[in-house]
């Protein structure tokens, strides 16, 4: 939210970057924050996908929906880190006319209770509602899955973070990029041809009158 008001409420994040310089407080809350969302150790979110994952190892639910809950995992971190990689790492795309900083006090404190929530909630919870830890007998390999699928997630986040500036040339890879990540052209078949027809009528109208300034 502080990302998307300093930017007039602009949303789109392939226009935004470098905001860990101009907005360092947001960025460390934001941070923070995907940290929990994709369950790294010690932080809130792991307390409940770890154990939500290993009892579903325990209780040998079937090999697909073994798949989809790690390959869902994977993806959390997938798409987390791609966003984290190109609003705090990317190059500056912004107009030079948008004022972006952390000036907002009432949102600052807002996002520094959301973070302590993000950092020490899911501990708290979890000796609050559970007296007593939850007896997990697994092998190694399946204990360490969560893990391994967490940081392949974010390997493959940063993989395509990457692979879109240095591959894009290339009209295939720019088609393929283009069709994830527009989620599967879902913008374009519901809602473009609606609104296509007014908005080239317009430009040609501007266009057409725009003469009478020569």
């Amino acid at each position: 939210g502080s990302y998307i008001h300093s930017y007039g409420d602009f949303q789109d994040v392939r226009y935004m970057g470098s905001l860990v310089y101009y907005m360092p407080y947001t960025s460390i809350c934001f941070s923070l924050s995907n940290l929990s969302l994709c369950g790294l150790p010690f932080l809130s979110g792991y307390y409940s996908k770890d154990l939500i994952l290993e009892l579903m190892n325990m209780n040998l639910l079937g090999l697909l929906t073994f798949f989809i809950f790690f390959f869902g995992t994977g993806l959390t971190a997938m798409y987390t880190f791609r966003l984290f990689f190109f609003i705090q790492f990317d190059y500056v795309k912004n107009l030079s006319l948008i004022n972006v900083n952390d000036n907002c006090h009432y949102m600052n404190w807002g996002m520094f209770g959301l973070m302590i929530v993000s950092v020490f909630g899911g501990s708290f919870l979890m000796w609050l509602i559970f007296p007593l830890p939850s007896l997990i007998v697994l092998p190694m390999f399946l204990s360490c899955m969560t893990l391994l699928s967490i940081f392949l997630g974010v390997y493959i986040g940063y993989f395509l973070f990457s692979f879109t500036f240095v591959y894009k040339k290339f009209m295939f890879i720019y088609s393929v990029n283009l069709f994830f990540g527009s989620m599967c052209y879902m913008p374009f078949l519901s809602t473009s041809f609606i609104s296509l027809f007014p908005l080239l009528s317009g430009l040609k109208i501007l266009k057409i009158y725009d003469y009478g300034w020569l």
